[in-house]
């Protein structure tokens, strides 16, 4: 069982039973996981960018760690993925 990169509209983990590591559904895994990791580190490099800006506002502040959260929260997800021998 693979866990996949995305949840359920119910917010619940959804996984994948193949034997087939090159089916449409696991490629576009491996795509979304591809998307997220280098969505996470343009978001890691923005948010770098506020915290050293000594003029940042409190606005940018929290729009830097709500998008961080959101990434990390993904990042997390494909290393758990990866990591439980789901692939």
């Amino acid at each position: 069982m693979r866990l996949l990169p995305w949840t359920g509209t119910d917010g619940k983990p959804c996984y994948l039973s193949t034997d087939d590591p090159h089916s449409l559904l696991s490629q576009l895994a491996d795509d979304v996981e591809a998307a997220q990791l280098a969505s996470a580190e343009q978001v890691l490099a923005g948010a770098r960018a506020v915290l050293e800006d000594a003029e940042a506002g409190e606005r940018a502040v929290r729009f830097a760690l709500t998008r961080a959260v959101e990434s990390l929260g993904d990042v997390l997800r494909v290393a758990v993925g990866r990591d439980s021998g789901a692939r």
